[in-house]
């Protein structure tokens, strides 16, 4: 192990050090990190949601001042032109449209998909980042609770009907949002979705992005022979709307060592830039290196094969549509 994997694991150990700005700060200097705003995105065609507030806001605010041309995609029509409207004026990038659509409402993600597929005939990019933690129990329109329909089928049905789109565009990348409260829980499908009287939102929260992460391995796995770049990251502990909403204690107790939105949000400008997320596929980063799915033996026990078949064929099942292995124009 070289200095710079060393000092790197010294910090990744504790959590505190590694979610906070501490481990931001650090691994920038360790890293000598490439400035976000040294990359020429011209010409390449991004897809964002959750774009309107938080990383995703502070995201789309760095891809377009690298000019990209983006699609931002938010639940209120009128909230995202009023962002767009913001960051044309800041970045003076022009190439930025919206598009309403809730994420948990599988008949908007296919008119998303439609309008996407519609005005552009190349897809460089597609990020996954809407989300949010909620106490209580709420269902989407289907039934299905809303933090894994927005967080997990969502994006797999939206992934699934841009499938072709991608794979034209190749080499190309689609990235999802995680977060490092995944640790907590291990892989389950029978228990994905947790009853009301059970109910507790930080473990649903957990469990929904354990399963975008290895969702994440399997796309890379099924269909990363397109061209099609698969990766999963979290940012960190960030100071964002988002959290303070949540979780206000932990905000008020943690706020001096919060990372800003920027701070959490410079690896997935990262990975929708660098060359570097083109070398690899299916992986879980962490300021901008990979990093390990597990951290105790009880998640790692639980994420079988068998259990990872069983998720792929219920959230195809629930979204309504399975990409195939052998035709990617065709679905199961």
């Amino acid at each position: 192990m070289n200095l710079s994997k060393c000092i790197d694991a010294i910090i990744e150990a504790p959590i505190v050090t590694s979610f906070t700005r501490v481990g931001y700060e650090s691994r920038k200097r360790l890293d000598e990190w490439t400035p976000l705003e040294e990359y020429d995105l011209e010409g390449k065609v991004m897809v964002l949601t959750g774009a309107t507030s938080g990383l995703g806001r502070a995201a789309a605010n760095q891809l377009a001042r690298c000019g990209a041309s983006l699609v931002l995609v938010g639940r209120n029509s009128d909230r995202n032109e009023s962002v767009v409207a913001e960051m044309i004026e800041a970045t003076g990038n022009r190439a930025i449209s919206q598009v309403a659509a809730d994420l948990g409402h599988f008949d908007q993600v296919r008119a998303l998909a439609a309008a996407v597929l519609s005005e552009h005939d190349r897809l460089d990019v597609l990020i996954h980042n809407a989300g949010a933690l909620t106490s209580e129990r709420r269902d989407a329109p289907d039934g299905t609770e809303a933090t894994v329909a927005s967080q997990v089928v969502g994006p797999f049905l939206l992934t699934s009907m841009l499938l072709d789109r991608l794979a034209d565009s190749a080499p190309s990348r689609v990235l999802t949002m995680s977060s490092g409260g995944m640790y907590t829980a291990g892989l389950t499908v029978s228990k994905l979705e947790m009853p009301a009287h059970e109910y507790k939102g930080t473990e649903q929260y957990a469990r929904a992005k354990r399963a975008q992460v290895t969702l994440n391995e399997m796309w890379a796995e099924r269909f990363g022979h397109l061209g099609i770049h698969f990766h999963a990251l979290h940012p960190g502990w960030a100071d964002t709307p988002g959290v303070d909403d949540a979780l206000p204690g932990f905000s008020k107790i943690m706020g001096p060592l919060l990372r800003t939105a920027d701070q959490g949000a410079d690896t997935l400008v990262w990975l929708a830039s660098d060359a570097a997320a083109l070398e690899s596929n299916g992986l879980f980063w962490h300021d901008r290196r990979p990093r390990g799915t597990h951290k105790v033996p009880a998640t790692r026990r639980s994420d079988t094969t068998e259990r990872r078949e069983q998720l792929w064929s219920s959230v195809s099942e629930t979204a309504g549509h399975a990409p195939s292995l052998t035709d990617r124009k065709g679905s199961k």
